[in-house]
């Protein structure tokens, strides 16, 4: 009794000061940082439509996508996607019950916006939330086929950087996907790849064609993850080592 006899004046003196926030407050506070790292996520320099954004937006966990505005991430001021987020804090001292809240907020997403770059509250929109597409299907990257259109090369022969390109016309490829042929010291790199979404594993295939050896392979996942290098026409040419 003594101890919380001696309590008692500190505890008014932080109050009367401010310092004790109300759990309301926090719980805001929380569901903030919840639509801030959402808004994290979906930042970047990629040209995005708004569709792709919500749908990006709606996958994230603790994430509700409730209104997107805009045509595109580098069309007039981006793409506005209001979110709804939850926080939670513990009110009282002895016996804390967990007070949560649900605010929502707008995150920007365009080449002008900031990184971390906080989000700003707003009333929540009426009506139901928008419906998302799922994404279509990457094309298929033709494997067997490309191992059969590119040439064969004897050992002491030259390749022919053209006959590798007439090789690769043959194969009447998917407009989505990007081929990129370079010859280097006596060989010939050949990349093949769709665009990845700037968070997963890429789709792409890389061959060499030299004197004596015709290669097509799949670089491992790690390669292919963003900022990896491994769907490069460099890595082709010269691979990297195999992860361990």
């Amino acid at each position: 009794m003594r101890r919380l006899l001696l309590l008692a004046p500190l505890l008014l003196f932080i109050v009367g000061c401010g310092v004790v926030r109300s759990s309301e407050g926090e719980a805001a506070d929380a569901a903030r940082v919840t639509a801030r790292k959402a808004g994290e996520r979906l930042h970047g320099q990629r040209p995005r439509t708004a569709e792709e954004v919500g749908r990006s937006a709606s996958g994230i966990d603790g994430v509700e996508v409730l209104r997107v505005t805009g045509t595109s991430t580098h069309d007039g001021d981006g793409v506005d996607v209001v979110v709804r987020t939850s926080g939670a804090a513990h009110d009282g001292w002895i016996d804390p019950e967990e007070v949560t809240v649900r605010r929502c907020f707008t995150v920007r997403v365009s080449p002008g916006s900031e990184w971390r770059e906080d989000p700003r509250e707003v009333d929540c929109p009426d009506g139901p939330p928008p419906a998302f597409a799922p994404p279509p299907e990457p094309p298929r990257l033709p494997y067997e086929e490309l191992r059969v259109k590119l040439p064969r090369v004897p050992e002491s022969g030259r390749v022919d950087e053209a006959e590798v390109r007439r090789g690769l016309a043959g194969l009447d490829l998917h407009p989505a996907v990007r081929t990129e042929v370079k010859a280097d010291g006596g060989r010939v790199g050949v990349l093949l790849s769709v665009k990845g979404d700037g968070s997963d594993a890429q789709d792409c295939l890389l061959a060499r064609v030299g004197p004596g050896a015709t290669e097509v392979w799949v670089p491992p996942r790690i390669q292919r993850m963003p900022g990896e290098g491994g769907c490069t026409v460099g890595n082709a040419l010269d691979p990297q080592p195999a992860p361990h």
